[in-house]
């Protein structure tokens, strides 16, 4: 195990230091304005695309659902409206099957397709899965109380006699059942309240068992489904659209980053202790930079180490990425980030990215202001070494106690190797002593109103910085934040 004491002097090949004067060497005054000049166009055309690709995406679910309903309706008998009963059972199918096309879609919203993600954007994807989830929930648990009601209602039997005829006569129907029932955990364990109260382990393997809960919907479907049984097109629509989804899970989710993973040889070089509960775990690989990924994203990690290969797990990049080493840095709050440390050099390293829009390419004014609270310091650090000093940069670190401010030496190194682009300024200290209101941060950037502001941190102070950012008319496109919280599903 290492401890990283002289952080000053930083390994070039580890953390992309050498970057610097290569820059500085490649760039000159005039260029510098040619370079910002073109990163405003490449931003500009970027923002175009991405609207054109969510109208698409929007396009695309709103026909989808417009010919989910359709097939319905072709399969709709004038005995399915000839009393109450019936016309609440017609009530509970089409529930069911606007809940599971939205399951569906909110799967598909997570499956990584790479044209899909470039033009949306992982985090709006992230967004509408988590908006659409609850639809998905409430369709699906309509279905099941209309159809008890329905089927009741018709047979002049009690509630729990009808729901114990048919989890024992209907085939698959103890599949839904616990399909029902996984849904409703994710459902819950969704909720910010509950969440918080969760493992992040905890969390991803109960929204790992919605696969399960949609498999097991599927084959109740075939088996039972009035409006499947005999109609063919709207069996081939469904099997088509179970098929896609599938398809995509296993091919982007698993298949493409396992390959990703083995092609680039990604193994863990070294374990860094860099302060009190935190670590740096470095690793390398072969050809890195073509992952694409820059400083601020994230990957979702999984290490072929006994007690991390069953889960994998969100870390930003702490470091912009080289040829041959990826940094994360990881604070103990749990438990597998407390066994982190126990990582042995050599340990094969699985991922999965990179993901987030937490990048300099969201840039378009010649200032910045970054922020970053306790360990939320390890994407700004990296955002900033992405800059290097084709902006002007204040850059915050707010810390509890001097022990918090675990890369103070390498933000100093990079602030020094800025030629004055980069300030770096440190509020150690309670929140009364630092309150990060408009007024306070005004006398620290004065640039404040006209800057791309980035924070990452506690809840508390992103949204104490959000409400600075709106006070003195940041708009919302020159906000960008990533708070402590789950970053996908």
């Amino acid at each position: 195990m290492e401890r990283n004491i002289d952080a000053p002097s930083l390994d070039p090949s580890y953390f992309g230091s050498n970057s610097w004067p290569i820059l500085r060497k490649r760039v000159g005054s005039s260029q510098k304005v040619h370079r910002f000049v073109r990163l405003n166009c490449l931003m500009a055309r970027s923002a175009r695309v991405d609207k054109a690709g969510t109208d698409w995406a929007a396009l695309l679910m709103g026909l989808g659902v417009g010919l989910t309903i359709a097939l319905q309706l072709t399969t709709m008998r004038s005995a399915d409206f000839r009393d109450l009963y019936q016309w609440i059972d017609t009530f509970a199918r089409t529930c069911a099957l606007l809940g599971t096309y939205f399951s569906l879609v909110g799967v598909l919203f997570v499956a990584r397709i790479p044209w899909v993600e470039r033009g949306v954007g992982h985090d709006r994807l992230v967004t509408w899965h988590r908006k659409l989830a609850p639809y998905s929930l409430f369709l699906i648990g309509f279905h099941v109380i209309l159809v008890l009601i329905g089927y009741a209602g018709e047979e002049h039997i009690a509630l729990y006699k009808e729901s114990w005829k048919l989890l024992t006569q209907y085939p698959w129907m103890w599949g839904a059942f616990l399909g029902f029932y996984l849904m409703v955990q994710a459902g819950f364990t969704s909720y910010k309240k509950a969440r918080a109260k969760l493992s992040y382990e905890t969390w991803w393997l109960i929204h790992t068992f919605t696969y399960i809960a949609i498999a097991a919907s599927m084959m109740h479907q075939i088996q039972n489904g009035p409006m499947f049984l005999n109609h063919p097109l709207n069996q081939a629509y469904w099997i088509a659209l179970y098929a896609f989804v599938a398809f995509s899970i296993v091919i982007w989710r698993v298949g493409v980053p396992v390959w990703k993973s083995l092609r680039h040889d990604l193994k863990v070089d070294r374990v860094v202790v860099e302060g009190p509960g935190v670590i740096s775990v470095i690793i390398r690989g072969r050809s890195l930079l073509k992952l694409g990924a820059e400083g601020g994203q994230f990957f979702n990690w999984r290490f072929a180490q006994r007690g991390h290969f069953l889960l994998q797990h969100p870390y930003s990049l702490s470091a912009a990425p080289t040829s041959k080493y990826l940094r994360i840095t990881v604070k103990d709050l749990g438990d597998h980030s407390r066994d982190l440390i126990h990582l042995k050099p050599g340990v094969r390293v699985f991922m999965e990215g990179p993901y987030g829009a937490f990048t300099k390419n969201r840039a378009t004014r010649k200032h910045v202001l970054l922020v970053g609270g306790g360990v939320g310091i390890t994407p700004v650090r990296a955002i900033a070494e992405e800059f290097g000093d084709t902006v002007n940069i204040d850059l915050i670190y707010r810390a509890s106690n001097m022990d918090e401010l675990v890369l103070k030496k390498e933000l100093d190194y990079l602030a020094e190797k800025s030629g004055g682009a980069l300030k770096v300024h440190y509020l150690v200290g309670s929140r009364n002593q630092h309150p990060m209101n408009a007024k306070s941060i005004l006398k620290i950037a004065p640039y404040f109103a006209d800057s791309d502001v980035y924070v990452c941190g506690p809840e508390g102070m992103v949204e104490a910085v959000r409400k600075a950012a709106r006070e003195v008319g940041v708009p919302k496109n020159r906000f960008h934040d990533e708070a402590f919280a789950f970053h996908s599903s």
